[in-house]
């Protein structure tokens, strides 16, 4: 099925993740801190990956970051600690979900189950998009204009390809809360609005774009390349 990277500095808590995983089919891969997770995630490029936030030598935000700067592999960010800030900063930071523990073993499978499919359906369409002035590589997660590299967080370029797969469609806040964050988000859909402005700002530095990501008040967004407007 798939290599599963599991990084936690308490092992027993690992081994019961690693032996559920070997119930659902997957090859788990096993690191006790943060640089010996980096190291195996360069050695084995794994299909996931179950991140502990408070791990010795680099802590699970740092390992994150790492990880997004190269690879849009699913990450689970697994924590002690459940407080809004520090979960709102995994996924701001690339996270594709945050769990508390202690935990369901069965929901934590659930979930990653549930990231792996967003991410299949994300990408079963086309992996590389041209409008406008930009270019999206979602292999590479990389977002050009003009030949020039616009440094996005993994969400809003999920957010950017959804709806420059479909320019001139109004997707609402919920309709990409459930598809981008899942159906079991406890976050509202003020989160969308954050990811669209930090979005709109970085993309605006790098105009002209050949389209805009307009709001469609009380309902939600689209994008619009230039010379489709009403």
């Amino acid at each position: 099925m798939a290599n599963v990277l599991v990084a936690d500095d308490n092992r027993q808590i690992a081994s019961v993740i690693m032996e559920y995983l070997r119930k659902e089919g997957h090859t788990p891969h096993y690191a006790a801190d943060g640089q010996e997770a980096l190291a195996m995630f360069r050695r084995i490029n794994p299909d996931a990956v179950l991140l502990d936030v408070m791990m010795p030598k680099l802590d699970g935000f740092a390992v994150c970051r790492e990880i997004r700067s190269v690879s849009g592999v699913p990450v689970i960010m697994v924590t002690a600690r459940g407080e809004d800030f520090e979960r709102i900063m995994g996924l701001d930071i690339g996270a594709d979900d945050y769990i508390v523990k202690p935990f369901s073993p069965s929901e934590l499978m659930a979930r990653l189950r549930a990231v792996m499919r967003r991410m299949s359906h994300s990408l079963s369409g086309k992996k590389l998009l041209s409008i406008g002035q930009m270019q999206l590589d979602m292999d590479s997660y990389e977002v050009k204009v003009r030949g020039n590299s616009v440094l996005l967080t993994k969400k809003e370029v999920e957010i950017l390809y959804t709806l420059a797969s479909y320019p001139g469609k109004v997707f609402s806040r919920d309709n990409l809360l459930q598809s981008l964050w899942g159906y079991d988000y406890e976050g509202d859909t003020r989160t969308v609005d954050t990811h669209i402005k930090r979005l709109r700002a970085k993309l605006d530095a790098h105009e002209p774009l050949g389209f805009e990501i307009k709001t469609i008040w009380g309902v939600g967004y689209k994008l619009e390349a230039a010379g489709d407007e009403e």
